[in-house]
């Protein structure tokens, strides 16, 4: 059975089109990261800074970076998930990557002043991204079938490469930007004016209960753990679906944050990667500080000699499958447990003010526990301080559990030297 459970876990987790999501996505984290530092030196929390940031201007150009960073999430992303999905399909990634941000303009509303047109920035950044993900899919989909067709403009031989691959694309192209210039047309026709507004409706109210309910937390929190339990990576196989959401909480925390108000949301992306995956899926920050601190077996001693310093930056595959924590069912309660527990208090914890939400800073998923929980709150000591509860909440799930392999292994290794000796 768990073989079968396995076998089709891995292939959700290599189907092309969710991995083209992951990729897409991701490509955007290095723009997302650099926004959220011009971010926090825009909102440091020192008594006159904000005030005398605004006197020198200064709070403006911070403004303009971070939506020229943070802003245009959706616009990488769409050629990034058209890019990754061509390349799967072994045809031209960079055409079908720049044919598809060209579809998602011509689908967006633009936004209307005196001085002319263009696009707003509310559509560039996470608002956008149900689309950006709609876009890029259909858009590579129409592109691969011409190119596989063969249905392209060939160029002569001794035509630089660049020049015979533009001509290449021309014809999948324009049947692309047709498509989606039709759809536009229809759209309008039938009084739907915004496509954004019609697949944030239809796709992303679902998704949004799942991805911002602390109930529809706990579920993806139990997937995830269960699908590392088998050996496959959980945050590959669930984020493509879910994580759109939890960005776009993210982004309209940031915004609020940026404008003084308050924030929406506590379910954001920040909240999972550093309030409740604390050491990597199964908040195994835990297992190893028991491995390091606790254990009497020389083989628990020494894996938690190697995997310590890793967990402290979020990397657990060490103990996941040096331990293992994989197939192992002694430990699978509290693999699935800890972080479950540590998604409940720290949501609890913000939900009755006594914790700051996440501001909308983006803190790279590698920032130790204490550290991120300070950065990810906009410098309020209160998510540093949840975080050390939820690291000793963990590590006391963990403890009995491990403490019943490590006393076996313990004794199999006195045994082991009793009898060398």
């Amino acid at each position: 059975m768990l073989e079968k459970v396995e076998a089709w876990a891995a292939k959700v987790a290599g189907q092309r089109h969710l991995k083209a999501l992951r990729d897409g996505i991701v490509l955007a984290m290095p723009l997302i990261i650099i926004g959220s530092v011009f971010l926090v030196l825009g909102n440091l929390p020192i008594p006159g800074y904000i005030e005398l940031l605004q006197e020198l201007g200064i709070t403006a150009w911070f403004g303009k970076i971070v939506s020229a960073s943070f802003g245009i999430m959706a616009l990488v992303a769409v050629f990034g998930i058209a890019n990754s999905l061509a390349r799967d399909y072994d045809v031209d990634g960079i055409s079908s990557g720049i044919i598809a941000i060209s579809a998602y303009i011509l689908v967006t509303p633009d936004l209307i002043a005196e001085t002319g047109s263009g696009v707003n920035y509310t559509y560039l950044g996470s608002t956008g991204l149900f689309v950006a993900i709609v876009v890029g899919l259909i858009s590579t989909e129409i592109f691969t079938f011409f190119i596989r067709k063969n249905w392209i403009i060939r160029m002569p031989e001794g035509v630089p490469p660049a020049v015979s691959q533009s001509f290449a694309a021309l014809l999948p192209g324009f049947m692309v930007i047709l498509f989606w210039a039709v759809t536009y047309i229809l759209l309008e026709l039938l009084g739907i004016e915004n496509i954004h507004d019609l697949l944030t409706n239809t796709l992303g109210r679902p998704l949004s209960f799942i991805g911002s309910s602390i109930w529809g937390t706990l579920f993806m929190v139990g997937l995830n753990s269960f699908f590392w339990f088998l050996g496959i990576h959980g945050a590959n196989t669930t984020n493509p679906i879910i994580q759109p959401v939890w960005l776009q909480n993210t982004d309209a925390n940031r915004m609020a944050f940026e404008a003084g108000e308050e924030l929406p949301n506590i379910i954001t992306n920040e909240f999972m990667l550093n309030f409740v995956w604390m050491g990597g899926g199964g908040a195994t920050i835990g297992l190893v500080i028991v491995l390091f601190f606790m254990s009497k077996s020389k083989q628990n001693k020494a894996m938690g000699q190697l995997s310590f310093f890793p967990g402290i930056f979020n990397i657990n595959e060490p103990v996941l499958f040096g331990l293992p924590v994989v197939l192992n069912f002694k430990l699978l309660i509290p693999f699935i447990l800890a972080p479950m527990a540590t998604a409940l208090i720290t949501y609890y914890a913000m939900l009755l003010g006594l914790v700051a939400k996440p501001a909308g800073i983006v803190v790279p998923w590698t920032m130790p526990p204490i550290i991120s929980g300070y950065l990810a709150t906009g410098g309020k000591l209160s998510g540093a301080v949840i975080q050390v509860i939820t690291v000793t909440v963990s590590t006391i799930i963990y403890y009995p559990f491990v403490r019943l392999t490590d006393q076996e292994k313990y004794k199999a290794e006195q045994k082991t030297d009793d009898s060398a000796s």
